[in-house]
């Protein structure tokens, strides 16, 4: 039957010859310890040597060839894991046919479990019988090996350390987030997602399985921003799964799935770009309505409804307010995919994953608080209620910062899809939210109309000003239990200190104020260096938020669930998200939909990401989103999850079975 098989599969113009002398192969087997722990694992090495002139076969051998079988014969109650983990091979061209092999000296890994409660001393015989085929160019061997190795129960003393962290090093490590592929033209093109910064020489695409990839094919590999594009044959209907090679014995295990991908070349990309712009600026309208930003907006607005202005200073200050949170949406943009060109999975509102930031956060929250209820006049730069370019363009990137929390309908797949775009088109789309989020203030300043139909000025402008305090206030509180969230009691502490430091030191300035005289340069440079201290004080030590409800995600606890055939709802949120918070409580963790969810049997997870967790980023990222808030529903027996919207519904959530 071997030989049947060697024949059936040998090289093009190779002659199958009989296995006579030694092997072509040397073999060893090679443990991580020779005396590994009750218990626990071992690793397990097949040190193969090819003689020179000779080749051995990675797990696919491609056109040619077929893969090593193995059989172990282990003591009772240990046993190994099922597939091996291979280096990253090399391809090997003959007459038309693809070989993907092994010419250097290679090693295998194996997972071996010890059983537990065995006794220190004991021996552990392992066996392996591995039947393969080697080839040159012009003839193919089937050989056939015993290899034995004895252990011995003990402490796990480590053995070989240098050996084996050279050969886990050549082991693929796995790329968490999907990639894409497209098959157009008669071209098959698989986008994986890879930073800009991440160096790659001599890429190639080596596939698990057949009917992926015409293995033959010549594969272009090129660069785009933070994908990694490769374009050959093939006509795959499912996922695609394989090592990418981005390195001498440097390689990703990589997974991809049908989509389109948009090629810098393609139209598509620019209509892509398009449709991203434009659901930023609708998202970033919607972001006006929001607690922390209507009572920047409503200043503005008063102050124009106050009549001092003429047309031109108007529009002077619509415009400086638009540069203004588009600078800083583009300067956050920026930031965004600078860090990701690095190898961090941060998305928006990422500064508000750091307890300290969210310190300085409540510092100015707060200071803006007591300045809308009268407590104090803002000194230079004089923000919400004085005008200028100067204050206006303050003013718009102070909307647009504390603005980021916040990701609604929109908003979300458009800055996901700029993490996917060229940078250039990226920062248009966060231009566009910056965009979007002035739209109210441009329309007012350019629009005569408009402004002359806001309120007449009078007593009732001071009094709604008051009243504009209480959602700043309550902003104020948020920040402070994300803070007590994301740091403990030291981050509450921090907080509320901050928040009594910030009252005395502009009650104190206030009070100079209305007895005629200045602020006060060195109770200013107090209320900035206090909270900036108490923010420094915060080094790390974060504990990681509870879940608000059902189970932890994890990718495994997903796929577990999945091969028991239960539908599955899982919610990505973070405590500084304030629409994933909108929906829990109107939608989610309600107890008509807890009834739903118990009577089809929906299992909830959780994805807790307010402490920026990287591999939740990765997952979200592999659904082209750049934040929270993401809803997916599995259906039993689906290949892709379903993405629902950003704004829940308790209907919607009873509806999933």
């Amino acid at each position: 039957m071997m030989t049947l098989l060697a024949m059936s599969a040998l090289p093009a113009g190779a002659d199958l010859a009989p296995a006579n002398g030694p092997p072509h192969l040397a073999m060893r087997l090679v443990a991580d310890s020779a005396a590994p722990r009750a218990g626990q694992a071992v690793t397990i090495a097949l040190d193969t040597r090819p003689e020179a002139g000779w080749h051995g076969y990675w797990r696919n051998p491609g056109d040619a060839g077929f893969a090593p079988s193995l059989a172990w014969t282990l003591p009772a109650g240990m046993r190994a894991d099922e597939a091996l983990q291979w280096p990253v091979p090399t391809t090997l061209l003959i007459a038309g046919l693809m070989n993907y092999v092994y010419e250097a000296p290679y090693a295998p890994l194996a997972t071996l479990h010890v059983p537990a409660g065995v006794a220190a001393g004991t021996r552990l015989p392992v066996r392996l019988a591995i039947n393969y085929l080697v080839c040159t160019n012009a003839i193919c061997v089937p050989e056939a090996q015993e290899l034995t190795l004895d252990l011995t129960v003990g402490d796990g003393a480590p053995a070989q350390a240098a050996r084996f962290d050279r050969w886990r090093a050549a082991i693929p490590k796995p790329l968490d987030a999907a990639g894409t592929y497209q098959v157009k033209d008669g071209r098959l093109v698989l986008a994986v997602p890879l930073p800009a910064a991440a160096r790659v020489t001599d890429a190639a695409f080596f596939p698990f399985g057949p009917d992926m990839t015409r293995y033959a094919a010549p594969q272009t590999v090129s660069r785009d921003g933070d994908r990694l594009l490769i374009v050959t044959e093939g006509a795959p209907k499912g996922r695609i799964e394989g090592v990418l090679r981005i390195g001498r014995d440097l390689g990703l295990s990589v997974h991809a799935d049908p989509g389109t991908v948009a090629l810098p070349t393609d139209r598509s990309g620019w209509s892509a770009a398009l449709l991203a712009f434009a659901g930023a600026v609708l998202g970033g309208l919607i972001l006006n309505v929001m607690p922390c930003v209507f009572p920047i907006l409503s200043l503005k607005a008063l102050h124009l409804a106050r009549g001092g202005e003429d047309e031109r200073a108007a529009r002077i200050d619509a415009l400086g307010y638009m540069l203004g949170a588009v600078l800083m949406c583009v300067a956050l943009g920026g930031l965004i995919l600078g860090l990701r060109a690095g190898g961090s999975a941060v998305g928006w509102a990422f500064q508000l994953q750091d307890p300290r930031i969210v310190v300085l956060l409540i510092a100015l929250t707060f200071a803006i608080t007591l300045n809308l209820a009268g407590r104090f006049e803002m000194p230079v730069p004089q923000f919400a209620s004085h005008g200028g370019a100067a204050g206006s363009l303050a003013t718009g990137a102070l909307a647009a910062f504390v603005a980021t929390p916040c990701s609604g309908p929109f908003m979300g797949a458009a800055l996901g899809a700029a993490l996917v775009l060229p940078w250039p088109a990226a920062l248009a789309v966060f231009a566009g939210l910056g965009l979007g989020l002035a739209l109210p203030f441009l329309a007012i300043g350019f629009v005569p109309a408009l402004r002359r139909r806001l309120p007449r000025p009078g007593l009732w402008m001071e009094r709604f000003r008051r009243v504009l305090a209480v959602p700043m206030a309550l902003t104020v509180a948020a920040l402070l239990w994300l803070a007590w969230r994301q740091a403990g009691t030291a981050g509450l502490l921090a907080g509320v200190a901050t928040i009594v430091a910030m009252a005395v030191l502009l009650g104190v300035g206030g009070k100079r104020q209305k007895r005629g005289q200045g602020f006060g340069w060195a109770i200013a440079l107090g209320a900035l260096v206090v909270p900036a201290a108490l923010a420094a004080a915060l080094t790390g030590g974060a504990a990681r938020p509870a879940k608000v409800g059902g189970d932890a995600f994890s990718e495994a606890r997903l796929a577990a669930l999945r091969r028991e055939g239960r539908p599955v709802f899982a919610y990505f949120t973070a405590d500084w998200c304030l629409s994933c918070k909108v929906n829990e409580a109107s939608s989610i963790d309600t107890a008509g939909t807890r009834a739903a969810f118990a009577r089809n049997k929906v299992a909830v997870l959780v994805g807790d990401w307010t402490d920026g967790d990287p591999a939740l980023g990765r997952f979200i990222q592999s659904h082209n989103r750049a934040g929270v808030p993401l809803y997916l529903y599995y259906a039993p027996g689906a290949a892709e999850p379903r993405v629902l919207p950003q704004v829940l519904t308790p209907g919607m959530l009873a509806a999933l079975h």
